[in-house]
């Protein structure tokens, strides 16, 4: 799968990106998940948003890749959203930066996207240390990537967490 990456401002989002985005994590963590919770809450203006698209076979390659849909209603470039992440500045959800909202469509999962995803997260900030708030069951997976658990497990709409930093 050829994909094309993105890391923008909340600002620099277009309206079709911005419901692309909403559209993916709230397919997997409201219906897959089964989880109803607040996704609007008041971190996305805050936050850098960053993902990866699938390239449309049938697009026209030297489309503008951040162009809004068509008359169609079809994006002229990208396509759909592969994974995403959400970098939440220190101070707004947790004192040190976060990386919130990690999501792998269906379709994607066991492809390794979701390690890129999280690799690719991490360098965009660098040597700072990072936050999370963790699903329990992922402990393993982020402690891949140097994240150790700081806190005893903890609902979180209904689904156990853990607090991992990574210094």
């Amino acid at each position: 799968m050829e994909l094309r990456w993105y890391d923008h401002a909340f600002a620099e989002l277009s309206a079709a990106q911005l419901y692309a985005i909403v559209a993916l994590r709230e397919r997997v963590f409201v219906v897959e998940q089964t989880c109803a919770y607040l996704d609007a809450d008041g971190l996305d203006p805050g936050s850098r948003h960053l993902w990866a698209e699938s390239l449309d076979p049938d697009a026209d390659p030297d489309a503008d890749p951040d162009a809004d849909p068509d008359a169609s209603g079809k994006l002229t470039q990208a396509g759909t959203i592969q994974a995403y992440l959400r970098i939440v500045p220190a101070g707004a959800k947790f004192d040190e930066i976060s990386l919130g909202r990690i999501v792998t469509a269906a379709t994607a999962r066991g492809t390794g996207l979701g390690r890129t995803l999280v690799q690719r997260g991490l360098a965009a900030v660098g040597n700072s240390p990072v936050r999370i708030g963790a699903q329990a069951h992922l402990e393993r997976f982020y402690g891949e990537f140097g994240f150790r658990r700081v806190s005893e497990p903890y609902l979180e709409d209904g689904i156990p967490h853990i607090d991992m930093l990574r210094s």
